[in-house]
């Protein structure tokens, strides 16, 4: 093999080569107890506080099948248009983990609960680009490690290492593509916009929180490139784990343009797992990947098969809430507004937000201007996510009230956002704190307005002279002098009444 650090532009790769993408993503259920044992499956509890026999592997125990964890997966499989199997069993997958005690994983192999199904996903343009399911199925998930000593929390160099076993036999479901193809030089956007729309599905379902940053949902990035006029498919790499919908489009964009210099330079790709850094979006060498025969896999002899009855099936697809894709065109039709928009307030992770808001009481076109606006820019600003800032859909739309019954304008608008954001309390507190109401007292307005036409001679004999526009200038100076706390539209009704001109 030719090494090398080496990159082709995008451009000149997709020149040359297809890309062939598969999309192996991981959810972690959010089931009260583990897949195969009755151990709680909270977050952050005390390390190794949350096992038992069972999930620790040792002789004797023997494990039971989470009903919850099985509805969960045919939840899934359905809502992916999956077929689901009348009949399954789980295999033991077997390889050698610190972080799995049982020294291998019970999962499923060639007798998923659900295969053959797709996912239809929108393209910020419109597109719609299908991609095809070729299985989800069962399995649970393995215990941490945590290296200590070495570069960057890897276990290179590292002195020692810590195992939290909290997290084994967890539920999870892996859902598998089949070979995307046909997506060319769009292949990093159709990655990123499926592992979006199956998060946003996930969470419609309840199945899970799919929080990428916590790991409860994760995506394993395989890419290979085959030239062009060429079927077979070249060999492919596994980026492992990764955790956002950025770095997905990043792991796909980066291993194009490395597995293209790798054949450019006449060398050859290595079937291997590798590690995605997100500083600056490359990839390193992890290990050979191995082959499905080097798990030596077997079915599970300690569980039973599982076999859903029809009725069973059936009813839980009538139970099937409304799914994200048909709800965004839904509330797309109710709100009036186009395409691209929804796109952006998908991508900005705000529709339920503005959702939310609108519940509340705010009307849609201020729910969506104050979260896809002000709040999007802070929320950009500050390098975090919409949801991530502190404030309520609720504050929100006492912030759009306030400014519909004329308390605030758009300016005081933002300052008391600023004021919520930094823990200063609620709008009505902030307000009350910073003095930031409008003035709408006559005598007050008044007064600022006779100062202001004494102040601008000049501007007052526009006025008077018949151009009414020149008002503005002397509406500006009302507002700086009230701190930007006048009602604009009543201190120009006593601009023009002070100067005797009709509006």
């Amino acid at each position: 093999m030719t090494v090398t650090d080496d990159l082709v532009s995008y451009e000149d790769a997709l020149a040359s080569y297809d890309p062939v993408m598969g999309l192996e993503v991981h959810v972690e259920l959010g089931t009260a107890t583990k897949m195969f044992c009755g151990c709680a499956t909270t977050l952050g509890a005390e390390p190794n506080s949350q096992t038992c026999p069972t999930c620790l592997g040792l002789p004797g125990a023997l494990p039971v099948v989470n009903a919850v964890g099985v509805e969960s997966a045919i939840r899934i499989g359905l809502a992916l248009n999956c077929e689901i199997a009348p009949w399954c069993r789980f295999a033991r997958k077997n390889y050698f983990y610190p972080d799995m005690p049982k020294n291998f994983q019970t999962s499923q192999y060639d007798e998923p609960i659900a295969f053959n199904g797709y996912l239809d996903v929108q393209l910020e343009d419109g597109t719609v680009f299908r991609v095809e399911i070729e299985r989800a199925h069962m399995e649970e998930d393995t215990g941490k490690s945590t290296h200590i000593g070495g570069a960057a929390g890897r276990i290179h160099g590292a002195s020692h290492s810590l195992l939290d076993y909290n997290r084994a036999g967890i539920p999870l479901i892996e859902i598998v593509t089949k070979p995307i193809t046909g997506a060319g030089e769009r292949a990093p956007e159709v990655a990123k916009a499926y592992v979006a729309e199956l998060r946003e599905l996930i969470k419609a379902l309840g199945v899970s929180e799919a929080r990428m940053e916590m790991g409860q949902m994760r995506c394993d990035v395989n890419v290979s490139l085959r030239p062009h006029g060429r079927e077979a498919f070249g060999t492919r790499s596994e980026t492992k784990n990764v955790n956002s919908l950025r770095s997905v489009e990043r792991a796909v964009r980066f291993e194009i343009q490395r597995h293209a210099a790798v054949l450019d330079g006449g060398g050859t790709i290595v079937q291997e797992t590798r590690h995605f850094h997100e500083d600056n979006g490359s990839t390193t060498s992890g290990r050979v990947k191995e082959e499905a025969e080097d798990y030596r896999y077997f079915p599970e002899p300690d569980l039973v098969p599982v076999a859903p009855p029809r009725e069973w099936v059936e009813e839980l697809r009538a139970e099937l809430p409304e799914l994200p894709r048909a709800r965004r065109n839904r509330l797309r039709e109710e709100w009036g507004i186009s395409e691209h928009e929804m796109q952006s307030a998908l991508n900005a992770g705000a529709i339920e937000l503005i959702t939310a808001t609108i519940a509340a009481g705010a009307d849609q076109a201020a729910a969506r201007k104050w979260w896809m606006g002000e709040l999007a820019r802070r929320a950009n600003e500050a390098g975090t996510e919409l949801a991530a800032l502190p404030v309520t859909p609720g504050q929100v739309a006492r912030i759009a009230a306030l400014v519909a019954e004329g308390s605030l304008n758009d300016k005081l608008a933002r300052q008391v956002i600023e004021g919520v954001l930094a823990g200063e309390g609620g709008p009505d507190e902030v307000v009350e704190a910073r003095g930031l109401k409008i003035v709408k007292d006559e005598g007050a307005l008044g007064a600022a307005v006779d100062e202001a036409i004494a102040a601008n001679p000049g501007v007052a004999d526009k006025i008077r002279g018949g151009k009414v526009a020149a008002a503005g200038a002397l509406v500006g100076a009302v507002m700086k002098a009230t701190r930007g706390q006048a009602d604009a539209a009543r201190a120009r009704e006593l601009i023009l009444e002070r100067l005797g001109v009709q509006g």
